[in-house]
């Protein structure tokens, strides 16, 4: 057995979950690889390939809800990706193949084996469909409507098999010559942690009313209401919000989509910079428009409270990359790095963040891309022997997650001009605040 957060993995099981994963990768190598090559022995561009997004959904569904959670995050970057791999993709946000109704009934009546039933009416075809879960809609014996989040049952199990698996697949990683001094172990526990953290509703239930709280004061962001006292270890129960649009622009107009991009903005950066209770999991499955063109944000499973440190850390970050201030943001990741190797070069590393702040500096969205700058920025750490606090995966995670749907909303948007507001009240200093707006 192999001790991980929450629980042991015991080695059969663990074996033939990695004989399984290992067999539908393969098949699916084979079959994608043979119709890349077909393509290119006829010298024909019709052929799919790697850009088959079925191919991707059908491989993804058979390996499991791990698996599903990285398309759900892979299909938000319509930037990065071709639309015939993405639009595919973003059906596992919330249509994923549910469990049989045999299922999901016989899990749901364990949940409330302990107490009296608490609906008058359940409905057993699932409204919505997720990695991790499935959500119903309900009323309870006193009239209120209700949507009621269901864990899928066997998911614990697989998802702590898949952990372990990553483990090791990190320990392997780690031994490359390359990526030997990165600390693939500690950031694994870090973020595959927090991704096991979705499975525990009990803390869902409470993330859900301390976002509810934090946000309060945004008039156009809605978080639906638990109802602690209907909720277990299995169930999440909450306020049904009905007439949801998905977070698309469809048919908005250009003052209405600008107005969004800057709600969502001024919603993370509230998470990021002074709550530091985060919501990493902004995919089109959980964000949606109620009836009023209110924002709507779902599900709270993978919402993550960083340390202070990190917070401010990342705060102080964005601020001064929005001055153009390479050299500061480099003592920032300096002073902030969990560890640093002996034969470092930090003057290398100034000069090469210098320079790539200098780019960024003032970027709008159409002409920003987080996901490279921060493979850039993750490889001079790389090169330059620092290695970051892995609690800085989650707000760039939260960051990565929108902003390739930001940009089919308003490919103009300033996302370090529209930070200033919260970074104010963050108590960044006023000369810093006074020069970016300049």
């Amino acid at each position: 057995m192999r001790d991980i957060p929450g629980g042991l993995v015991r080695l059969p099981g663990l074996v033939l979950r990695c004989g399984r994963v290992g067999a539908v990768v393969f098949c699916y190598v084979l079959v994608i690889g043979g119709s890349v090559l077909g393509a290119r022995l006829r010298r024909s561009k019709t052929g799919r390939g790697l850009r088959d997004g079925e191919r991707w959904v059908r491989m993804l569904i058979r390996l499991g809800p791990s698996y599903i959670k990285i398309g759900q995050l892979l299909s938000t970057r319509r930037d990065l990706l071709p639309e015939e791999v993405t639009i595919p993709l973003a059906r596992l946000t919330d249509a994923a193949p549910p469990p049989s109704r045999r299922r999901i009934e016989r899990a749901v009546r364990q949940a409330y084996r302990d107490r009296p039933w608490p609906f008058r009416e359940f409905g057993w075809e699932p409204v919505a469909c997720g990695s991790i879960a499935t959500v119903h809609e309900a009323v309870t014996l006193d009239g209120r409507r209700v949507a009621v989040k269901v864990r899928r049952p066997g998911i614990e199990a697989m998802m702590r098999r898949d952990f372990a698996l990553t483990a090791s697949a990190m320990s392997v990683l780690g031994v490359l010559p390359r990526l030997r001094r990165m600390p693939f172990k500690l950031m694994h526990a870090q973020v595959g942690g927090a991704i096991l953290r979705q499975l525990d509703f009990e803390a869902e239930t409470a993330s859900l009313t301390a976002l509810r709280a934090n946000l309060a004061g945004f008039d156009n962001v809605r978080i639906p209401a638990p109802l602690a006292e209907l909720c277990t270890a299995e169930t999440v129960v909450m306020e049904y919000i009905s007439d949801l649009t998905r977070f698309e622009p469809g048919d908005l107009d250009a003052a209405t989509r600008r107005a969004v991009v800057r709600a969502v903005l001024a919603a993370i950066y509230e998470m990021l910079f002074v709550d530091g209770l985060v919501h990493c999991d902004l995919h089109p499955g959980n964000l949606y428009f109620d009836r009023n063109a209110d924002l709507v944000m779902l599900d709270a499973g993978f919402v993550i409270r960083l340390p202070d440190s990190v917070r401010r850390s990342f705060a102080d970050f964005f601020i001064n990359m929005a001055m153009g201030d390479g050299w500061m943001c480099a003592q920032i990741v300096i002073d902030s790095a969990a560890q640093i190797a002996d034969d470092r070069d930090l003057e290398g590393f100034r000069a090469g963040l210098t320079e790539l702040v200098a780019g960024a500096s003032g970027a709008k969205s159409g002409e920003f891309d987080l996901a490279h700058f921060a493979g850039r920025l993750f490889d001079l750490q790389r090169r330059f022997g620092l290695f970051p606090a892995p609690e800085f995966a989650f707000p760039l995670l939260s960051l990565l997650v929108i902003e390739g749907m930001i940009k089919g909303f308003d490919a103009n948007v300033d996302f370090q001009a529209e930070a200033i507001p919260i970074l104010r009240r963050r108590n960044i200093p006023r000369e810093a605040v006074s020069i970016v707006e300049r």
